[in-house]
């Protein structure tokens, strides 16, 4: 027998040794691990033999007989079909690799990381490792998407990006946004940096696609693992206080609530300074029923349509926050339509009007729901990624969550409270830009969404700009240049309301009696 074959059977056995006190305590997918691991280490021993058809014969043997059935049926379940599809295309790759002449190093890398993926992945199965319970889970998780990066790298280097752009999507999809690494790090370390992980994401993806040196796909892909890997560490430190839970907690309700609030706060101050209650309760009602709406779409979106998830989730968000955007221009500019005339009419008779036309009243009622809407089956989703990943801080999440509602409703207090004391023509006028404003963030963060459902192409800028994420600027041309667009559409048409509305209030008749 070859010096070296008696030398890696001498390694491989004491290496086997060692695994067999770790499995101890193994509970029985780690015992089938186990049973894998024993046969791919003949299918390496047949590798470093020189008989590479034994080598494929027993790595098709833990596929077929070992991994395939009950195993990959749990995986599926009970992780993720991502998960499932990972280790299949682990075992092919392997088989391939077995025939393309490489190095012994090289193999027992590969063979390495086939075993890792498999050993980790019947941990968790056994419930000695749960994906997102816990303090200490996102190192992990970083390190799981390292291993979905490795084989993207491995997919382009065979020349097919297409295949490596899918396995980069798994990534983003079903690990960085489905186990809630994204909304952790929005609400533990902020907006920009998961937006700079985001872009990252689309960066890799866009090299593969204009056929990029595989040194440059490799370097894109080792930035992003660095990012993942700093987020993850920053993460799991941050767990360890009560305070991180609570102040995660905190800025999530208050990051989601405050654009609802300030919309539907101004609509219904809007609605009381014209003295319409009964449209009032509309919007109430349409609040509400977003509230529900919003629940029944996380519930869909996390436990029914697995399909909708990823992608499809990210489509929905955007066409909602563009929908949006078109609903309250609409309002916005209707406001503004009205201030100089309403500032006239209440001069001339001392009170506001009582009635809307039907078409504003539901434009009104309509606006208040989207924004309900648009945040509400979002938060929902962060919360409960949140209460996942902090098992043992659940009370801390939900003093942060009462702490935060209590602060939106002073926003709404105040709301209220300033539109009793505002001149009407302030009033109107403060309002439609408070709209105008959300229409622009609104504009901004439904292309970026778009680019996540890899609707919309990603140009990033060719220098540094900043990142206003509750403003929704981002450094891609998709992104800013609709808002430049709307932003003058905006103060062009302000422009001819403002002085369609002096003209109005010049030429009206003078006969009147202020105090009629």
């Amino acid at each position: 027998m070859p010096r070296k074959l008696v030398l890696s059977t001498i390694l491989c056995a004491l290496h086997l040794a060692a695994g067999a006190r770790a499995y101890a305590d193994a509970g029985p997918w780690e015992e089938a691990e186990r049973e894998m691991r024993l046969v791919l280490s003949e299918a390496y021993y047949c590798f470093i033999a020189g008989d590479i058809e034994g080598a494929k014969d027993y790595v098709n043997q833990a596929y077929t007989q070992r991994y395939r059935g009950a195993f990959e049926r749990e995986v599926q379940s009970r992780i993720s079909e991502a998960r499932a599809r990972n280790i299949d295309e682990w075992f092919v790759y392997v088989i391939s690799a077995l025939g393309e002449g490489k190095s012994q190093a090289e193999m027992r890398e590969d063979f390495n990381d086939l075993n890792h993926l498999l050993n980790v992945t019947a941990r968790r199965l056994d419930g000695h490792e749960e994906p997102s319970a816990g303090e200490k889970n996102w190192t992990k998780i970083a390190a799981e998407m390292a291993a979905v990066f490795d084989q993207a790298y491995k997919a382009y280097q065979t020349g097919d990006a297409k295949a490596a752009k899918e396995q980069v999507d798994t990534a983003y999809f079903q690990y960085y946004e489905k186990l809630g690494f994204e909304k952790i790090v929005m609400a533990r370390i902020s907006g920009e940096r998961a937006s700079a992980v985001e872009y990252q994401f689309s960066a890799v993806k866009k090299d593969m696609t204009k056929g990029a040196p595989a040194d440059a796909v490799k370097k894109s892909l080792d930035t992003l693992s660095t990012y993942l890997a700093e987020d993850a560490a920053a993460l799991d430190k941050s767990g360890d206080s009560p305070w991180g839970a609570f102040l995660g907690s905190l800025v999530i309700i208050l990051r989601e609530g405050f654009e609802a609030i300030l919309i539907v706060g101004a609509i219904i101050a809007y609605l009381l300074k014209r003295g319409d209650k009964k449209n009032v309760r509309a919007v109430y009602w349409g609040c509400l029923i977003a509230l529900g709406l919003s629940v029944l779409l996380a519930w869909l979106l996390n436990a029914v349509i697995s399909s909708v998830q990823g992608q499809g989730q990210e489509i929905i968000e955007g066409v909602t926050m563009l929908i949006a955007v078109a609903v309250l221009f609409y309002v916005s500019n209707w406001m503004i339509s009205k201030a100089e005339a309403d500032a006239w009419a209440g001069y001339i008779k001392g009170k506001v009007e009582s009635s809307l036309s039907k078409g504003s009243a539901f434009s009104l009622t309509f606006a208040a729901f989207l924004a309900v809407f648009r945040e509400g089956a979002e938060t929902i989703l962060f919360y409960q990624a949140l209460l996942a990943g902090n098992s043992s801080r659940v009370d801390m999440i939900w003093l942060g969550l009462a702490v935060g509602a209590a602060a939106l409703v002073v926003v709404y207090a105040a709301i209220r409270l300033l539109s009793v004391k505002l001149p009407l023509k302030p009033f109107f006028m403060g309002t439609s830009v408070l709209l105008f404003v959300m229409c622009i963030a609104f504009t901004g963060s439904g292309f970026k969404e778009l680019q996540e459902g890899n609707i919309v192409p990603v140009t990033m800028l060719p220098f540094k700009f900043i990142t206003v994420d509750i403003l929704g600027i981002y450094p891609t041309l998709q992104t800013l240049i609709p808002q430049i667009i709307l932003l003058a559409v905006t103060i062009a048409v302000s422009v001819i309301q403002i002085r369609r509305g002096k003209r109005l209030a010049a030429n009206a008749p003078i006969a009147q009696n202020p105090g009629a």
